[in-house]
């Protein structure tokens, strides 16, 4: 089949050139507008296309895959996390998986880093400051927060994305320490002067500031539970730019709340947009609406990737990015 006998769906707005570049090599349904697809819409364009593009905001699960037509025969994933895909019942209907993997390990990396300095030089609080209009100049005590460099960073999760976080840390000072399902090879702990804990209890009790950098799969989900949360430090913050099921939230709140947890840093939540309210409320707390892919440079090689793993997969070949889930 040629690529522009190929039919492809995309469920959401991608930057104007990539879907240029997808018009011009298939036969394409674009978004008209950037509201995700209803539940209903996904399951009517699974039956009449090729491939489809789905993004983190889509459940592909295997009720919408029973649905799907016989055409169905590519999911090209717009973004590297794809555990809102089931991926073994795709498989079992013959439709294979692509994702779009590190296209986002410096973004997500520069953004982690955002987060600890956010937390620890408290950013948001003086921004509120000035917004305010309540700023009445400087002062020996006002703001007072702390620095990064000489502080232990545990990082949880030492895939690409956990060793940039590392080289960026290391910038700033601090001793880098972690904890991963295998331990690094021995020259790249050198390279990064990275510490490793098998025990992740260990390393958590005696970390300054923990960076969650893990997919979700479920032996990681809540691997930051309540008791685990309670081993940190009183002055320690925790950062995740990963995935929200890899921390407690409500457990979170409480310590945050009664004062047990200096400080959190977090880009991504446990129930999606539903987001404890009184973590909201709580100024030691920075929250961003999923950014850490958000550049424009990012989500254009992001769509690089798509192209091309539908580009391949039209030729007749295997695409370059496909998920095997013995693999994962």
């Amino acid at each position: 089949m040629s690529s522009d006998q190929i039919s492809v769906a995309v469920t959401r707005r991608l930057p104007d050139v990539v879907e240029a570049r997808l018009k011009e090599l298939f036969d394409v349904k674009l978004r008209d507008n950037d509201e995700p697809m209803t539940r209903l819409e996904l399951a009517e364009i699974v039956k009449s296309v090729d491939v489809l593009v789905p993004t983190v905001t889509d459940r592909i699960d295997a009720a919408l895959l029973a649905q799907a037509g016989p055409r169905l025969k590519l999911l090209a994933n717009f973004g590297a996390g794809i555990d809102h895909i089931d991926i073994d019942t795709a498989r079992q209907r013959g439709v294979l998986v692509s994702n779009t993997p590190g296209v986002l390990t410096d973004d997500t990396a520069d953004m982690a880093l955002a987060l600890m300095l956010s937390v620890t030089r408290r950013i948001p609080e003086g921004l509120a400051v000035m917004q305010s209009g309540d700023w009445t100049g400087w002062a020996p005590n006002a703001l007072l927060g702390g620095r990064l460099g000489g502080r232990r960073l545990g990082i949880l999760g030492m895939g690409r994305i956990g060793q940039a976080v590392a080289r960026r840390a290391a910038v700033f000072g601090m001793q880098i320490h972690y904890h991963n399902r295998k331990r690094l090879r021995s020259e790249i702990e050198e390279e990064l002067d990275a510490t490793y804990w098998e025990s992740l209890d260990q390393m958590v009790a005696r970390m300054d500031v923990i960076s969650i950098n893990c997919p979700h799969t479920p032996s990681t989900f809540h691997l930051m539970n309540a008791r685990r949360l309670k081993l940190m430090k009183p002055t320690g913050v925790i950062i995740n730019t990963s995935r929200g099921e890899v921390i407690d939230e409500n457990a979170l709140t409480r310590m945050l709340r009664a004062g047990e947890l200096a400080g959190a840093g977090l880009d991504v939540y446990e129930h999606g947009t539903d987001i404890n309210p009184r973590l909201r409320q709580l100024s030691n707390v920075v929250l961003l609406p999923h950014m850490g892919s958000a550049t424009i440079e990012g989500r254009i090689e992001m769509g690089e990737k798509v192209l091309i793993n539908i580009k391949t997969f039209a030729d007749g070949h295997r695409p370059p990015d496909q998920v095997v889930p013995g693999v994962l």
